[in-house]
């Protein structure tokens, strides 16, 4: 799975993508974005930038894309495959 990380959610992570082996994680199926939110907390548990709140809090307000669709449904299951974009609210229009 390709995750990629946008504004404050990249400024928390230190990172603007990251591969995950969705296969060495899946300890539950399905697995769900909200695994892997769970999985992002632990594995970024301070934040990289000492200007921005640690992962843990940017996510209560991001949105998410899965496959270039916008969803907020922590339920929905991800494969292998699947691209997830973290999308923290935006300033400006």
């Amino acid at each position: 799975m390709h995750i990629r990380f946008f504004a404050a959610a990249a400024a928390a992570t230190g990172v603007e993508e990251q591969r995950v082996d969705l296969a060495t994680l899946a300890e539950s199926t399905p697995f769900t974005l909200a695994d892997l939110s769970a999985f992002l907390v632990e594995s970024f548990p301070v934040s990289a930038s000492s200007h921005t709140p640690p992962l843990a809090e940017v996510l209560t307000r991001c949105s998410f894309l899965v496959n270039e669709v916008s969803t907020r449904d922590l339920a929905q299951a991800l494969t292998s495959g699947d691209v997830v974009d973290v999308l923290p609210p935006f300033a400006g229009g």
